[in-house]
């Protein structure tokens, strides 16, 4: 394979593009509202566009495929859940956040809990998105070794640094207005690989089906531990999709910046759209690869399924659209990268080193300290990349790190709403045997991914519910 002058001078003028975006924001951020909330005056549009861009990582791009092509089509079921999650998300949680105009999620359990439980969930916070943004730099990092035979480590380095730099700059202005071209780079090279495989399978649409429901594709329904199933998918997705739109400071952040609680609806109603759309279309593309390689052309040894797009897109695409499509992964990267290292950095700011210090407020100073987090905070998820290389499946990676450390945050968001005898001491006593029973199940059991997250959540939120029952009633000191 070739990558080509001009897919180089394409990928180059994208990662220019995304550093200029950064350059352009630099000077405007002069307030902490300013670099984490864009000054809370943002239209919807863009925020909704950023949702979505900073939850559908590179590990979706090429992870969705990769499942597909391997396995079956049980994960159509996350299609339908994100619509399912919208009531509670508009009607119950998004209103909180915005009634209290606050900065993190996690204020809300600062007021429900204390502080300490505040503190605690903000750490796992830290832990689970800086494990998450190795994964979706080490995604890229493998479509670009594919596509131009550079060192893995160079990619990872790559990557890393230029979505550090951009959202160094201009903070959450800049990370929402590169996440909007990302988006129309997404969306646009997903579109495309799917109406070319369309037009090279023999009888297109209804060839890539026959050939994937001769194949057993559309057995879903079995359930096993040790293989996905529909039901399987519909309640491991519902959970982490009820964490990441929810209660995830990835998303909240987002939804914060915007200038009314209508947009607020619009933005996530618009997400729950995309998020239908795009997994059923990369699903498809999966099982449309399948039969193309089935079909048509034969794969060389060492291609696997999380090669498997990008290897299609440099041998069967032009010169240029090829080039595209590779940015539209770099893309899917870096609007997860930066979103996840600007929430970070509020996190760390507002949850500990602001509460901690008890300082006033210092303007330009407070902005020079986070950009001086943000660096030294891409420069460790860079570092972690290379650790995520380690576990080999891009998805299992992502929901590993997910359901040791989002899960339980999530059984605490709900214990609380649900229960006003929940304590935060039995909710630690959840987190205590769910984090050792998770590393059991993906380490010694021989159970399926899809698990992981829906074990974390139960075992937290019963052992939290039963542990509550047995305290005493009466009302913990949540003043700070």
């Amino acid at each position: 394979m070739n990558f080509g002058t001009l897919n180089y001078v394409i990928l180059g003028v994208y990662l220019l593009g995304m550093l200029g975006i950064g350059l352009r924001f630099a000077r405007k951020q002069r307030t902490r509202e300013d670099y984490f909330l864009a000054g809370r005056n943002m239209p919807w549009l863009p925020v909704a566009m950023s949702m979505f861009a900073s939850v559908t990582s590179a590990v979706t791009f090429m992870g969705v495929p990769a499942i597909s092509y391997n396995g079956n089509l049980a994960l159509l079921a996350a299609c339908v859940v994100s619509p399912l999650v919208l009531p509670l998300l508009i009607t119950v949680l998004y209103p909180v956040y915005r009634n209290m105009r606050a900065t993190t999620s996690y204020e809300y359990i600062g007021v429900r809990f204390g502080p300490r439980t505040r503190y605690a969930v903000s750490a796992l916070f830290v832990l689970a998105r800086l494990g998450w943004m190795g994964t979706v730099i080490y995604a890229p990092a493998v479509a670009l070794t594919i596509a131009t035979g550079i060192p893995q480590w160079a990619a990872i380095l790559l990557m890393g640094t230029v979505a550090t730099l951009y959202t160094v700059m201009g903070g959450l202005a800049a990370v929402l207005w590169t996440d909007l071209v990302q988006f129309i780079i997404l969306v646009a090279g997903a579109i495309w690989v799917a109406i070319a495989l369309v037009h090279a399978v023999p009888d297109g649409f209804a060839g890539i089906v026959a050939t994937a429901v001769a194949a057993g594709k559309a057995d879903v329904w079995v359930v096993s531990l040790g293989t996905m199933n529909i039901l399987a998918v519909a309640v491991s997705f519902y959970l982490s999709m009820l964490q990441e739109y929810g209660t995830d400071q990835v998303t909240v952040q987002r939804l914060l910046s915007v200038r009314t609680n209508k947009g607020v609806t619009k933005a996530a109603m618009f997400n729950a759209g995309t998020d239908f759309t795009m997994i059923a279309l990369l699903t498809f593309i999966g099982i449309a690869l399948f039969a193309f390689y089935k079909s048509v052309a034969g794969l060389p040894p060492g291609i696997t399924g999380k090669s498997i797009l990008p290897y299609y897109i440099m041998t069967s695409l032009p010169q240029g659209v090829s080039g595209l499509i590779i940015s539209a992964v770099f893309a899917a990267a870096m609007s997860s990268m930066d979103s996840g290292i600007n929430s970070l950095v509020t996190v760390i700011e507002h949850e500990f080193v602001t509460r901690m210090s008890h300082e006033a407020k210092a303007g330009d100073h407070e902005v020079r300290r986070a950009r001086y987090l943000t660096l030294i905070l891409g420069l460790t998820a860079t570092g972690l990349a290379f650790y995520a290389a380690r576990i080999g499946d891009i998805i299992e990676a992502f929901f590993t790190f997910m359901s040791l450390f989002n899960a339980p945050v999530l059984a605490l968001f709900i214990l609380g709403i649900l229960s006003s005898h929940t304590r935060s001491w039995a909710w630690l006593v959840g987190v205590a045997v769910s984090i050792p029973g998770t590393l059991w199940l993906q380490n010694v059991a021989e159970v399926h991914w899809v698990y992981y997250f829906p074990f974390s959540f139960a075992c937290t939120f019963a052992v939290g519910w039963c542990a509550s029952l047995l305290l005493p009633q009466r009302q913990e000191q949540v003043h700070e």
